[in-house]
């Protein structure tokens, strides 16, 4: 692809930050991004979002908006949804396909449909939980899911709001924990095994993997410390595994982006467990770019240049946007 920057080409826009919890995540994450892109040659202007956003946007439209916004309003496709309307090109998976894929439980239902495994699950609103009666409730679960149980908002990212829970009685708590972060809670059958990420390029001819990143936290658990405090989590790349299990991984998570829509870049979590099985977990429509996240470990492991991998789903998003007219509205959502 031709490089697209020149005197009198507009900048890229790298937003991040926004109001959710990830707020600080979302931050790290565009200033690495913002670096890459500019040691790629290419001007950059970095903002938050606020009440001047769209402002700025009309009065001097960016070549490109690189979403880094982690978390509700950032993942769940809104952002995306403004975009279009102004018809600014963007990186990233359409409004639509955001949607699907923010919601791990709809999320879940979608990949199961494409036929790849996930672990079974119950999805369970804060309302229900209070007016059934929360022991009864429990009591239900545990004797539907069993032990040990993963607890998680339905809705989220980083782990935040997620806890193991091994004893029945550990099972208020971690329902209190996930719906500090959101109304409905995901609680599902844990798998025990090797947590793997996986990576996916997409310039439009077709996903690619990038090698599978092996995650062995500290602590046993990848909780929000875990991810984001350096020397608490150790990776592999590629990660420890058979080439048959390697394959299956990369398999699955590229199987994902495709059944969920998704488009450029996404990652998929996933658990291998003690059979080789591969469980698809969730998966990440706007992957951190911290110095502790999973892509760009990837892309170093596959002797990428990260400038040149956000440099060139910036062209792609471009182009895309040229191919549909440019024209408010017609920003190309796929779903």
């Amino acid at each position: 692809m031709t490089n697209l920057t020149s005197a009198a080409t507009p900048p890229v826009l790298v937003l991040a930050g926004g109001l959710s919890h990830e707020r600080d995540v979302s931050l790290r994450s565009g200033r690495r991004v913002a670096e890459a892109l500019r040691g790629d040659g290419r001007e950059v202007v970095e903002r938050d979002v606020d009440s001047h956003l769209l402002a700025a946007l009309r009065e001097e439209p960016p070549l490109c908006v690189v979403p880094m916004l982690h978390g509700e309003s950032g993942e769940d496709g809104a952002i995306r949804e403004v975009l279009e309307l102004l018809g600014v090109p963007y990186v990233g998976a359409g409004p639509s396909a955001c949607r699907t894929a923010f919601d791990k439980p709809v999320a879940k239902t979608v990949v199961s449909r494409a036929g790849l495994l996930t672990p079974e699950s119950v999805c369970l609103p804060a309302e229900s939980f209070r007016e059934l009666g929360a022991s009864d409730v429990m009591a239900a679960l545990v004797a539907r899911l069993g032990l040990p149980l993963m607890v998680k908002p339905a809705q989220s990212g980083s782990a935040l709001g997620c806890t193991v829970v091994h004893r029945a009685e550990e099972l208020p708590a971690a329902m209190v924990n996930a719906f500090a972060y959101g109304t409905v809670a995901l609680l599902e059958r844990f798998i025990d095994g090797t947590e793997v990420a996986v990576g996916v390029l997409d310039d439009g001819s077709g996903p690619q993997p990038l090698p599978p990143v092996e995650i062995a936290p500290d602590g046993g658990v990848y909780d929000y410390t875990a991810r984001y405090t350096a020397g608490s989590t150790e990776f592999f790349v590629p990660a420890r595994l058979s080439a048959e299990v390697a394959a299956e991984c990369a398999r699955v998570a590229v199987a994902a982006h495709e059944a969920l829509g998704l488009r450029d870049l996404s990652r998929s979590d996933l658990i291998v467990d003690e059979a080789g099985q591969v469980w698809f977990l969730e998966v990440n429509v706007a992957p951190g770019f911290t110095e502790t996240s999973t892509v760009p470990l990837a892309v170093e492991a596959s002797g990428l240049d990260q400038g040149k991998v956000v440099g060139s789903r910036v062209e792609v998003a471009v182009a895309r946007a040229a191919a549909a007219g440019a024209a408010p509205g017609a920003g190309g959502d796929r779903r």
